[in-house]
């Protein structure tokens, strides 16, 4: 009523089917929040938390193992349905690839394996009394995960398919889904193709007017296509099985006489022609082979043709439809794992997921019932092998103080079963071998005197068809012994054989090719018969390799329950729900798994996996089982004796309130210690990380102090030798200006004391003719002759822009043109640049380089007239262009 379905018993999760759809409960949001919690055992019980549960224990477990989830219960209790969500949980949580690349891949095969499931249930589900879509074979999916824990494959294997469903249907139950799913999805042009008319009847369709959420076509199409299966193939597929149906049809009536064939009805000729169409047979071939046995006899081998009685014909036809069937279904699981399954080098662990075919109890129960109830045997005894007794005699090999708890076990039923040397299963293959006819009566009466006195056969005396009595763990059943041997046999007709290896359909020369070495296998003769493979010694065979593979992995269990045997929500009978939990043991477990201790880990295991939790110790030692002075981390062998290790654990769990045994080789604990376990080691591993963390920080900082030291002495040195390389270059160019200026100045010097000879040669051939002049003084001579050989640098203070200016300028001037000192305002001073030129330097207009005066440097202003236009050449050209106005 609350709407919650799911519960925990022991170790076991128990599943309650609702027969209602219950929103968000699968929804992958949900799936999301179970697998990133920390711990999912806290969360609500769901099959999500046995999904997550093994997916970590493949992913970090201390000795990692292969898991598997055994799924169990009655017909109609959920198992498909749990399996269909387990397989949607692992392709959701194991898909997290790292590259875009490799994300597709994960997606692609992601989609593969969650599309096998509706074309297997369509192929292999039908309807029964009890479930809507009940499996009528059992399979194991093994789902393959690489070093990384994500999904890379799957493969596929099946056990046992319940072929005898598509000729024989029991009251009130149907075919396989996909009979209805080709009867009500095709379209008009495939109905013509495959001769499916509206409205047509066929005896192997029962109940077509219903129904179900499983008809839907579409979806087992678009499966197949994701699968690899094309569109061509598909319809080869869907087309045989119309064949199937169209046989179904065909019947015969009894013959007059027995050297005769039995005829055909009225209407079943065209049935005839139409299968034999449809498969690519030749028609009279096809009803040939139906109505007339081929016998081989003698020592020549000759043939014998023997027209069959009408239940024989009725029995060939069964057998092939039969045949067809059971071979398309194995050609579609090979398809299905050669497209779902990975390399044997790309995945290093797998996930098991186990859907068997639930106890089963009809009113008329046959060969397939008990081999149904039988597998439900084994896996029942699996489980109290793994978890009562084993458990139990482990605790008292250990050394545990424990007391036994009693338990239900099923092993007497499994030896009446297949018990050596005598059981149910060996007194069938007997006379499956002894190849004679055999009655139901005679088979009950060999069944009930050889295996008297056994606990677990009873009889019903008052039935009125022969048949025995198994008590089994889920309640006794009673079977019909009517037809055991011939299933058990499962003939097949060599002319059958032969017949479709004749088929001229795609689809049936790839099921039955014509292989030289299969026919001789199908005609042994004489002495040299093989024995005869029955049905139960193939599924003894596959059952015991089923086993074999669980036993490997490390087993989860989620039963299924069913809380009505009506199908219908919001019912709850107690006593139907409370004798389901007590057949599968779970009342056993949950005293068991109360008082007992789940886990158990070897001493060597348990110490180098949580050897880490020494570091949560203070300093001190805290008993006489102390740890090496060196914290820890010494690399002797750790102590195995389990007195040292019960102390050492002490020390490590002293803070730990949770209970812990030490065995003699093996560490005891629950599952609420596992988890305090790994929440301590998780903070130890923390708190590592923080510490190379800081380390790795400060490794950082250090290292990049020494590149920014190194890089400021790089960036002084580049500036040193930046600043050295400029001075240098400022050097050479003063260099270069000095060595102009000294040239300029000694070719200066030089013209001008060549023209101031000519000057004062002139002067002084003058200079006793004038009345005002007068001797003058040694040093003013000396003083005299200094400022004439400086003259240049007067007359480039005269001509220049920039200078000095005012009184000193003038100073200058006088003294390079030897002006009287006494008299400086006697006589009026007309410079070049008051002139606009130099009048008194000019080059001769040879070209030559040697200069002379013609005319006197500078000229006083009373005494020589303005300068004509005529006489301005040479420097004086230079200099009045430099100094005439406007010029820049």
């Amino acid at each position: 009523m609350a709407d919650t379905f799911y519960t925990n018993a022991g170790c076991t999760l128990v599943a309650m089917n609702p027969f209602k759809p219950v929103p968000q409960l699968y929804s992958p949001e949900l799936m999301q929040e179970y697998h990133a919690a920390s711990q999912p055992q806290t969360l609500k019980p769901h099959i999500f938390t046995v999904g997550e549960q093994t997916y970590r224990n493949v992913k970090s477990l201390m000795e990692p193992v292969n898991q598997s989830v055994v799924v169990s219960g009655e017909s109609g209790a959920g198992k498909t349905w749990t399996s269909r969500c387990l397989m949607k949980f692992y392709a959701v949580v194991a898909a997290s690839p790292t590259s875009w690349e490799s994300h597709k891949v994960a997606q692609r095969i992601e989609q593969r394996i969650l599309n096998s499931n509706p074309v297997m249930e369509a192929f292999g589900n039908a309807c029964t009394l009890r479930n809507n879509n009940s499996s009528r074979f059992g399979k194991f999916i093994q789902l393959q995960l690489n070093g990384a824990q994500q999904m890379t494959g799957a493969a596929v294997q099946t056990y046992l398919l319940e072929k005898t469903r598509v000729a024989c249907q029991a009251p009130s139950e149907r075919n396989f889904h996909i009979f209805y799913q080709i009867y009500k999805g095709a379209h008009a042009e495939e109905r013509v193709r495959w001769c499916l008319p509206e409205g047509a009847t066929f005896s192997w369709l029962p109940h077509p007017e219903r129904t179900l959420e499983e008809d839907c076509f579409e979806v087992t199409r678009e499966a197949m296509l994701h699968l690899g299966i094309d569109a061509p193939t598909q319809n080869n597929i869907f087309q045989a099985l119309a064949g199937l149906l169209h046989l179904g049809n065909t019947r015969f009536v009894d013959s007059g006489n027995e050297a005769q064939p039995c005829p055909l009805v009225d209407d079943a000729q065209c049935s005839v022609g139409t299968s034999a169409l449809l498969l690519g047979l030749p028609e009279d071939h096809l009803l040939e082979t139906l109505q007339i046995r081929t016998i081989r006899a003698g020592r020549g081998q000759q043939v014998f043709r023997k027209p069959c009685s009408r239940a024989e014909c009725d029995t060939r036809r069964d057998c092939l439809a039969k045949l067809v069937y059971a071979r398309l279904f194995d050609w579609l699981v090979s398809v299905i794992n050669s497209s779902i399954c990975a390399a044997p080098n790309s995945w290093t662990t797998f996930i098991g997921l186990l859907d068997v075919y639930g106890f089963e109890s009809f009113p008329n129960n046959s060969l397939e019932q008990l081999c149904i109830n039988y597998a439900n045997e084994k896996l029942q005894q699996h489980f109290v092998a793994h978890y009562l007794r084993a458990q139990q005699e482990e605790y008292a090999v250990e050394g545990l103080e424990w007391s036994f708890v009693s338990y239900q076990d099923n092993q007497p039923c499994l030896d009446l079963i297949e018990g050596s040397p005598v059981s149910i299963c060996s007194l069938i293959n007997e006379e499956c071998r002894l190849n004679r006819p055999s009655s139901a009566a005679q088979l009950q009466t060999r069944i009930e005197s050889a295996l008297t006195g056994r606990p677990c056969l009873g009889r019903d005396r008052l039935s009125p068809e022969p048949s025995f009595i198994v008590l089994h763990y889920a309640g006794p059943v009673r079977y019909r012994t009517a037809g055991l041997v011939e299933k058990n046999k499962d003939p097949v007709p060599p002319e059958l054989t032969r017949l479709l290896q004749q088929s001229q359909d795609p689809l049936l020369k790839v099921l039955f090719p014509a292989d030289p070495k299969e026919k001789s296998q199908e005609e042994p003769s004489g002495q040299n018969r093989a024995p005869v493979l029955t049905v139960v010694s193939k599924f003894k065979a596959s059952l015991e390799q089923l086993l074999q593979v669980l036993h490997g992995t490390t087993p989860h269990y989620i039963r299924c329950i069913k809380p009505n045997s009506q199908a219908q929500a919001q019912i709850f009978h107690r006593e139907e729900v409370l004798s389901q939990l007590e057949a599968c043991g779970l009342v056993e477990t949950i005293h068991i798994s109360a008082a007992g201790f789940p886990i158990r880990v070897s001493h060597r295991s348990f110490v180098e996996r949580y050897k880490l939790l020494r570091r949560l110790r203070p300093a001190t030692t805290l008993g006489g089982h102390g740890l090496c002075p060196d914290g820890g981390r010494s690399e002797r062998p750790p102590c195995t004796e389990p007195a040292t290790l019960r102390g050492l654990l002490q020390e490590i769990l002293h803070a730990l309130p949770a209970p812990l045994h030490c065995g003699r080789t093996k560490v005891f604990m629950t599952n609420s210690t596992l988890e305090l376990l790994e929440c301590a080691r998780a903070q130890v591993l923390e708190q590592c990380a923080r510490h190379i963390q800081r380390g790795w920080r400060r490794h950082r900082c250090r290292t990049q102090a020494r590149q920014r030291r190194a890089a400021v002495l790089i960036q002084a040195a580049v500036r040193s030798w930046l600043a050295r390389k400029h001075v240098r270059r400022l050097h050479a160019a003063a260099t270069v200006i000095k060595r102009a200026w000294r040239e300029w100045r000694i070719r200066m010097a030089f013209l001008a004391s060549e023209e101031l000879d000519g000057v004062e040669e002139k002067h002084s051939s003058q200079a006793p003719c004038s009345p005002s002049s007068s001797p003058l003084p040694l040093a003013q001579t000396r003083l005299q002759g200094a400022i004439t050989r400086l003259w240049p640098l007067g007359l480039a203070l005269a001509n220049a822009a920039v200078g000095v200016h005012g009184f000193q300028r003038k100073l200058v001037v006088f003294a390079c043109l030897q002006l009287p000192v006494g008299s400086p305002r006697s006589c009026t001073i007309q410079t070049a640049q008051e002139q606009a030129g130099v009048l008194s330097i000019r080059a001769l207009p040879q070209g030559s380089i040697r200069f002379h005066c013609r005319k006197s440097p500078l000229r006083y202003a009373d005494t020589c007239p303005g300068p004509s236009p005529d006489s301005v050449t040479g420097l004086n050209q230079i200099l009045l262009e430099r100094h005439r106005p406007g010029h820049v």
